[in-house]
């Protein structure tokens, strides 16, 4: 798959997406209506992906795993402002987001955008396949020099794009649901995905076919 394809990509609301939106949903009534000790079913359900993308986000084990437990305290603390509008899941994502985000902000930490982190994903075609060498052997000597530029050009892009394009390649999300997470349109999350290729892509240019 190229970057092209892999960046203009959307996932689709599945039925077993809805589904698990009407699950959390009940949960969270129950929860509202007094039975604190559910809120523990959600916590099991989703602390593995909410850990995934803010350690993706930050690329700290230790950061990752105080912001999870302070995002799912904000969850919890709010859950009654919690109306449905939108699935828990994406109001989750949003908390742990803003959450994430002012930490870096506050600390100004150097972020790293990982092959590996991608490859978990299978999202790393696009990049190696264009990889200038077919030679096996060569690919990985280039690698740790690529990752290297990698981590300098992901750097230079802003917060805003380094977020979309971590939501979208390693996450996963689909452009509706990063556009619900962070309150945006889906025309400005296309955009900034775009603009987040195009730079990398340029920045890149040398070990790209």
């Amino acid at each position: 798959m190229s970057i092209s394809k892999a960046i203009d990509k959307t996932l689709v609301t599945t039925p077993e997406r809805q589904l698990e939106a009407d699950e959390d949903l009940a949960i969270i009534r129950k929860v509202q209506a007094g039975d604190v000790d559910a809120f523990d079913a959600l916590i099991l359900k989703y602390r593995e992906r909410v850990y995934s993308v803010i350690y993706n986000l930050t690329s700290n084990r230790e950061d990752a795993s105080d912001l999870a437990q302070d995002a799912f305290i904000k969850a919890f603390q709010s859950i009654n402002r919690f109306k449905g509008k939108s699935s828990f899941f994406t109001w989750l994502y949003r908390i742990a987001l803003n959450t994430t985000l002012t930490h870096l902000r506050k600390n100004k930490l150097r972020r790293f955008f990982s092959f590996e982190k991608m490859s978990e994903e299978d999202n790393t075609a696009g990049f190696i396949d264009e990889l200038v060498t077919e030679s096996d052997s060569d690919k990985a000597a280039l690698m740790n020099e690529l990752q290297e530029k990698l981590n300098d050009a992901f750097q230079k892009l802003s917060i805003k794009h380094r977020t979309v394009i971590t939501l979208f390649e390693i996450d996963g999300l689909s452009h509706k649901e990063i556009s619900e997470i962070l309150g945006n349109s889906v025309g400005t999350v296309r955009s900034r995905l775009h603009y987040a290729k195009q730079f990398l892509q340029a920045e890149l240019k040398d070990y790209l076919k």
